[in-house]
């Protein structure tokens, strides 16, 4: 009689799939301190369980030789094939990048592909399109780091039909935001002569599906629901905008990616900002498509600090279309300095520590005002928008012509009022922009972050009609149609984080203005693109005008995009990026104008408000 051997050691998933779990037998605990030693450190559990991180156990896979008794290990099967797969996409990745360890993968030549997508692919492809896809398709798994408006989509698709035809993936999981589904939809019915079936998730996913929409924020609460319906057929998972979860197993999108690709067949990620902060977001990125690999690859090509080197080494792992491939006609954004008036200096330099004479009475409230990032960008918009109103879309009001500025009143005081006594010199410039647009009959996009920038703007700009879109606009898609279509509305006023990316206003809008920036490097490029994309007319003039005050935290910022803009086009040889690392200067429109000409300009304003 044959006696069932207990297995000296248990390896399986967590719960979230982000981790492994190694538990031992009794008797065993010296051996798995021994083999948890040689991890990064995990979370000790009990003397027979220890939690490995799943990229850290992945990299670190070879130390499982090192088990006393490997015969008698128990795997969890799709740990396995996790494993298995892994080992397979490592070897074939070096291949890809040395032609070391056997031969390179086979690569598949871009007139191959009328072949491999099938009779059922209907629509036409770009050259650059044609090659990306074919590149993607000799990869085990890919990324697509090419710019808006190159047909990732249409790219995603092919690859997907290219797994279909050979019943390779059955379904196709797509994770994107809201504003893409439109993309997908309208891209899913004209790839294929006969349309797949196609939905965005309900309450649950939908079995008849076999292309199925998902945004980032629900994928967390619907993970399980999500796992099944991989799990049920052979599936690919495309990740768009996939900078969302750039963050990785830190962040709650990137935790619930991580734990979804390892279901999938084929793991596809498209985004054109890859890297805005640097290499950490690269690895993270990576590390979906190639747990295991994906940061080491990374942290091995970067570690010498030569990025041309790094982008050497990177570059068999994903495809880039580039702006210059697309055609589009050059543009060079332009940074203009204002000075601030001397209110707001001395109101600024209270907030960051610098405290006048008539600035002491209030230290401590300006102390609790200037900690926060966010309020010396504020500030150095205008420090009124620090002043608490009747509600975050309370606008500014100023007075023109401005009051004298009274000697005895408090600091703190003062910038709750300063609309009566100063006009913010960025509103100044924006609004010099946009007239002098209106008049050429040119529409112009104005961006800020804050929301009482957008309502003050709107008050201050209304004799062009403006259109506003934030995140409590009620009717967005309205407003967008009136932009576009009335003549009257000649600017958009809107933010980044609303509108930066899966829309586009370039046959209608070629200005855009910013009247302020943060840190964010992506989202600065994703909103680029909404007016230089695919599409514009040959020799189409595009103007972008970045505002930044004098001596304030705008300089700070500009330094740290172009650091970061300088990394991420080094990284993808695309010397487009590297470029808007380095805007050029130049000087200010609004300084030609006199407190008259505003006083002008706004009582024109006010008389066409009122009518």
């Amino acid at each position: 009689m044959t006696v069932s051997r207990e297995p000296s050691l248990r390896i399986a998933f967590d719960v979230t799939r982000t981790r492994a779990v190694l538990r031992a037998a009794e008797g065993r605990q010296n051996d798995l301190a021994r083999l948890a030693g040689r991890f990064p450190p995990g979370t000790q559990r009990g003397p027979q369980v220890v939690e490995v991180d799943l990229e850290d156990f992945l990299v670190g896979i070879g130390e499982l030789g090192t088990w006393p008794s490997p015969e008698d290990v128990d795997w969890d099967v799709e740990l396995a094939q996790l494993v298995g797969s892994v080992l397979d996409d490592a070897d074939a990745a070096e291949r890809q990048l040395t032609g070391e360890h056997g031969p390179p993968e086979p690569v598949i030549a871009p007139d191959e592909l009328a072949g491999l997508l099938g009779s059922g692919w209907a629509a036409p492809l770009t050259d650059f399109q044609r090659r990306d896809i074919a590149r993607l398709l000799s990869l085990r798994h890919g990324a697509n780091f090419s710019v808006p408006g190159a047909g990732k989509t249409r790219v995603g698709l092919a690859v997907f039909a290219a797994m279909r035809e050979r019943g390779e993936a059955l379904r196709l999981l797509v994770v994107s935001p809201k504003s893409a589904y439109e993309s997908w939809e309208f891209e899913s019915s004209a790839c294929f002569e006969k349309p797949l079936r196609f939905g965005v998730m309900g309450r649950s996913p939908d079995p008849s599906l076999e292309i199925m929409v998902v945004n980032y924020e629900r994928l967390d609460r619907s993970l399980a629901a999500l796992a099944s319906w991989l799990r049920a057929a052979p599936s690919m998972v495309i990740l768009d905008e996939a900078h969302r979860m750039k963050l990785g197993t830190r962040g709650i999108y990137g935790s619930a990616c991580m734990a979804l690709g390892p279901l999938t067949r084929r793991r596809l990620i498209l985004t054109g900002t890859p890297a805005p902060n640097g290499a950490r977001d690269l690895e993270n990125l990576l590390s979906f498509v190639w747990p295991g690999h994906g940061r080491r690859v990374v942290t091995s090509a970067v570690a010498g600090g030569d990025l041309a080197y790094a982008s050497q080494v990177l570059r068999p792992l994903f495809t880039r279309t580039t702006k210059s491939e697309l055609g589009l006609p050059p543009f060079e954004p332009k940074i203009r300095y204002v000075d601030m008036p001397s209110l707001h200096q001395e109101i600024y330099d209270a907030l960051v520590g610098r405290f006048s004479a008539r600035a002491e009475a209030a230290r401590d409230d300006f102390d609790a005002l200037g900690k926060a990032m966010l309020r010396l960008l504020m500030a150095a918009t205008s420090p009124a928008l620090l002043a608490e109103g009747s509600s975050k879309y309370e606008p500014l009001t100023y007075q023109v012509p401005p009051l004298d500025v009274p000697q005895g009143d408090s600091l703190y005081s003062l910038m709750r009022d300063l609309p009566s006594y100063e006009l913010s010199p960025k509103y100044q410039e924006a609004l010099s922009i946009v007239a002098a647009n209106a008049e050429r009959g040119r529409k112009t996009l104005v961006w800020t972050t804050f929301v009482r920038s957008l309502s003050t703007m709107e008050r201050m700009f209304s004799a062009y009609e403006p259109a506003v879109v934030h995140g409590g606009t009620q009717d967005r898609e309205e407003e967008i149609r009136r932009f576009r279509e009335d003549p009257d509305c000649s600017v958009l006023l809107s933010n980044p984080a609303t509108l930066g990316e899966g829309i586009s206003l370039h046959h209608v809008c070629h200005d855009a203005v910013y009247v302020d920036r943060d840190f964010m490097a992506g989202r600065f490029l994703q909103s680029l693109d909404r007016i230089h994309r695919l599409g514009l007319a040959p020799g189409t003039e595009t103007n972008v005008t970045v505002l930044a005050s004098r001596g304030t935290v705008d300089e700070v910022v500009a330094l740290r995009l172009e650091e970061k803009l300088e990394f991420m086009g080094r990284i993808l040889d695309d010397p487009s990026v590297q470029q808007l690392a380095d805007l050029q200067e130049e000087a200010s429109v609004a300084g030609g104008m006199d407190m008259a000409d505003v006083r002008a300009l706004m009582r024109h304003v006010d008389a066409v408000s009122a009518r």
